[in-house]
């Protein structure tokens, strides 16, 4: 039986590490604009709730570095544009690219986002109190 040159579970990890490098770097720059910003009045508690955030997705892109380690997984080349993210990768010696286009990669950023901090993907409905179908009797 031959062995598959990328395994779904590999390629489910390297997916998993792009949407962790994006994650984090989304989280740090919130809690800089927030901090920065002057609009707050409490900015420490807001900064608190998304640094936190950051922390639980810089805990699992550590995890995940790991078993790249483990599994001799390297990306090697990461470029975004105007459709999506495109990342080269070498698993096993063997070369490989994957292209994920913006509106699933952003989607589930979202969904992931909001587990980090602790919000249910229900809760995503009723986040903007002026939104058409919550003003609606």
């Amino acid at each position: 039986m031959a062995i598959p040159a990328v395994t779904t579970e590999e390629r489910a990890l390297i997916k998993s590490y792009l949407l962790l490098m994006f994650i984090h770097k989304v989280f740090e720059r919130d809690c800089r604009i927030i901090q920065e910003s002057g609009v707050f009045k409490t900015p420490q508690l807001y900064v608190e709730v998304v640094a936190n955030g950051a922390k639980r997705a810089a805990i699992l892109l550590r995890e995940v570095k790991q078993e790249f380690t483990r599994r001799a997984i390297k990306v090697y080349d990461v470029e975004q544009d105007n459709d999506g993210i495109q990342a080269k990768f070498a698993c096993r010696g063997y070369l490989g690219s994957m292209n994920i286009l913006w509106p699933s990669f952003r989607e589930e950023m979202m969904d992931r986002m909001r587990a980090y901090l602790g919000l249910s993907s229900s809760e995503a409905e009723n986040v903007h109190p002026l939104h058409p179908a919550a003003a609606a009797p």
